[in-house]
């Protein structure tokens, strides 16, 4: 019988699996379908049951269920490895670790031997984004054949590898498609798009997660295997569109972050190229390399700040699990090839024609087997390379200061609370100052936290503590940017609010052991709690923005009583009796007017909020209520109200304007409701959906501008002139009631604590 169990942090406690004479179940005899079958899927339920069936018929695979999802489904992990290496676990386990931390290796001798002895650790994991179903479904037949083959290879890997394999990263989301798609086999909208996010609070967001670790589904991973084992390959299975080419491994083009090590760099290159390699090879036409994905944003990447490889492969989609018909002509060019073209990332393209599910599972089984090759046969360069990166960050890279100080007499410390949980569940050493010191020229209190930066995970604090700068990469000498695939700042002293001092000299001051941070603690504003607090909702579009998923996180952590809007529930009309404030997050107007085409999704989801809805919310604020809105939202409020505002970088060609992401100075009136209590010198998460406004109305009052001169604190913008000094919030006074409008998002991804003081100011009667 299996036994599942919840390990402690820091450490996996595997499940007992008696031997059994039982034969592995196949997934056909499983399901009743082969894996990759057209409109076929198994849901999380079938899958979780299927992991169990084969752990306790198979003496290579052992299961652990981590924790709960966000919504309380299982979250598990399988621990893949021949039968003679599961015996001795915990004993590899133990040389992982040493080689992870070069301080814990006595010599040459003992190194030599843990290389010796080592095996190479892999972590896959599966369809963090539900509607790319490919992967999940193709979890279920690597793990069959994994568990039963006989084949050299196989045995090879088996013998060389401890394979952790993460079935799917969203349990939640991958039973809502499944379910949603069932229902929609034969209708109109079969395939189509799902009317809420999939994952609860931060949609296809959820795999930018891996440096805030907001998500429960995060913590499970970060904590239960990436820092229980630190792989020396972690394998992040994706699709991506239809019409490009059939799948992308690395290398990744320019930039990548400065803090990784070269040697990951080169390992990444070799290792996609290798998979890439292997495909063509089996037949499989259509693989690039070196284009679309760079590398710069860490919150895509955790493992490159831990001496591993991060290999990212991406496959191309179909609806759910209908297949497509792609014509040649429908073949696309994407950043750094041509899908229709051959070239050298690009040697083989396929011609077009049928492409279906079991195309996605058989390309994606034929990577996962490359990587696992690759690993089992290069067993000592990855555990050596694993080992050297981490001796280089103890012996500290030269452009890294001696410390990192975070003073402990800061106001903010929502912020700096937020900063350690981050540093400290990265497994970045933090300590506590037992005295007050000095160094630089520079006092500090007793208690401040000190971040010394000669250990192995330096790196990671580094790029979270430091200031972005971000190529300025053109098309040709000024022409448009090429654009990064993610934002190019993450500088956590600007968005939490919180000051950290990097120091060249050493801290003479007696230091505490390392600190641990759990999880959030945070204090409503006085003016949202009590029976005087405003009665708050936020607007649900069935086509639901990530932002909004991101607001109701926050209001969720905070504990703010809230209610959610959906189309029906405002065309009801009356929203005064019920509501004080209404929230609009960052959603085009036409998308909150006109919502899905009525042949996308079941009549019940189609449409918007009509003309009944825009009347409802006008009638809401004259009657004295009070609309935010964020970002694109402001253009449906000021065409509702007929504001003279406008954005004042709208239509700008990117050459001569561009902010994809980055942290700008905000000089906010304190003076005013929403200003209260905030800084006057502040920050603003600026990009592609941004703002600034022009204003032409006597109605308009402004709240804060942009910073004047050049606004950019960390990250790339290029024309920062057309938003410097300008408005970025406005309230109105309409009737009885108001509309404040944000052109930054005052909550980008749960992590902007700098600014959410700006938005719980805003939710005021």
């Amino acid at each position: 019988m299996i036994r599942r169990v919840v390990p402690a942090l820091g450490a996996v406690l595997l499940a007992v699996v008696a031997a059994s004479a039982q034969t592995v179940p196949t997934p056909l005899q499983a399901f009743g379908f082969d894996i990759g079958q057209d409109r076929k899927l198994a849901d999380w339920t079938q899958l979780t049951s299927y992991y169990e069936e084969v752990a306790e018929t198979s003496r290579r695979v052992r299961i652990d269920t981590l924790g709960e999802s966000t919504k309380g489904r299982p979250f598990v992990m399988l621990t893949i490895t021949s039968a003679a290496n599961q015996a001795r676990l915990a004993e590899l386990h133990d040389i992982q670790m040493k080689l992870a931390d070069p301080r814990k290796i006595s010599g040459d001798a003992e190194l030599q031997h843990l290389l010796d002895q080592g095996k190479t650790v892999v972590l896959i994991t599966h369809s963090i984004h539900a509607t790319e179903v490919g992967g999940a479904q193709m979890a279920a037949r690597l793990v069959w054949r994994l568990a039963t083959s006989d084949d050299p290879e196989i045995k090879e890997i088996l013998d060389n590898v401890i394979l952790l394999d993460i079935p799917s990263l969203n349990p939640d989301g991958l039973q809502w498609v499944v379910d949603w798609y069932k229902q929609g086999l034969g209708t109109p909208w079969e395939g189509g798009p799902l009317p809420w996010l999939y994952q609860f609070y931060t949609g296809h967001d959820n795999n930018r997660d891996w440096y805030a670790f907001t998500q429960d589904e995060t913590v499970l991973t970060v904590t239960k295997a990436q820092n229980a084992w630190h792989p020396q390959i972690v394998h992040d299975i994706h699709q991506m569109g239809a019409t490009q080419a059939r799948i992308f491994f690395p290398p990744y083009i320019d930039p990548w972050e400065p803090n990784v090590d070269p040697a990951i760099t080169t390992a990444v290159n070799q290792l996609g190229t290798w998979m890439a390699a292997d495909l063509e090879a089996e037949g499989k036409r259509g693989a690039v390399v070196a284009g679309v994905y760079d590398a710069f944003t860490p919150a895509r990447a955790y493992q490159h700040y831990h001496a591993g490889a991060r290999i990212l492969s991406e496959t191309a989609s179909v609806r759910i699990a209908t297949p497509v018909d792609i014509s040649p002509d429908q073949l696309r060019p994407g950043r750094g090839y041509d899908a229709s073209t051959s070239s050298w990332n690009f040697p083989d393209p396929w011609p077009g024609g049928h492409w279906t599910l079991k195309d996605i599972v058989d390309y994606q089984e034929a990577g996962a087997l490359a990587l696992l090759s690759n690993a089992a046969r290069n067993r000592r360069y990855w555990l050596k390379n694993f080992y050297e990166i981490g001796k280089r960050a103890v012996d500290k890279w030269d452009r890294w200061p001696e410390a990192w100080v975070i003073p402990a007499d800061q106001t903010n410390q929502t912020g700096v609370r937020y900063v350690l949980r981050i540093l400290t569940m990265a497994d970045v050493e933090v300590h506590k100052a037992e005295a007050a010191f000095s160094a630089d020229g520079i006092r500090f209190p007793a208690g401040s936290w000190v971040v010394p930066m000669h250990q192995p995970y330096a790196s990671f604090a580094q790029a979270m503590l430091e200031v972005q700068h971000y190529p300025d990469l053109r098309a040709y000498p000024g022409g448009p940017p090429l654009r990064p695939y993610d934002v190019t700042a993450q500088t956590l002293p600007y968005l939490m609010d919180v000051d950290a001092v990097a120091l060249d000299q050493p801290v003479g001051v007696a230091l505490s052991a390392p600190i641990s941070v759990p999880r959030f603690a945070f204090t409503l504003p006085a003016h949202l709690r009590g029976p005087d607090a405003p009665r708050v909702a936020i607007y649900k579009s069935w086509q639901e923005p990530m932002d909004e998923g991101w607001t109701r996180w926050v209001f969720d952590e905070y504990r703010l009583k809230y209610d959610t809007l959906h189309d029906a529930d405002i065309r009801r009309g009356g929203l005064a009796s019920r509501y004080d404030v209404i929230v609009l997050q960052n959603q085009r107007a036409q998308s909150i007017r006109n919502g899905f085409r009525a042949n996308q999704v079941p009549p019940r989801y189609a449409g918007g909020l009509g003309d009944q809805g825009v009347a409802a919310l006008r009638e809401f604020v004259q009657a004295g209520g009070r609309i935010v809105a964020v970002e694109q939202a402001v253009d449906f409020v000021t065409d509702l109200f007929g504001l003279q505002v406008s954005n004042a970088v709208d239509g700008l060609p990117s050459q001569d304007f561009y902010i994809p992401g980055s942290i700008l100075r905000l000089r906010v009136d304190t003076a005013t409701d929403v200003g209260e209590g905030a800084e006057a010198e502040s920050v603003a998460w600026f990009s592609g959906n941004s703002q600034a406004f022009n204003v032409n109305d006597d109605r308009v009052k402004v709240l804060a501008r942009y910073g004047s001169g050049d606004p950019l604190l960390s990250g790339w913008e290029l024309g920062g002139s057309h938003v410097a000094g300008q408005p970025a919030i406005l309230e109105a006074s309409l009737g009885r009631g108001s509309v404040v409008l944000f052109g930054f998002q005052p909550n980008y991804r749960g992590q902007s604590v700098a600014t959410w003081p700006l938005l719980f100011n805003a939710l005021r009667r």
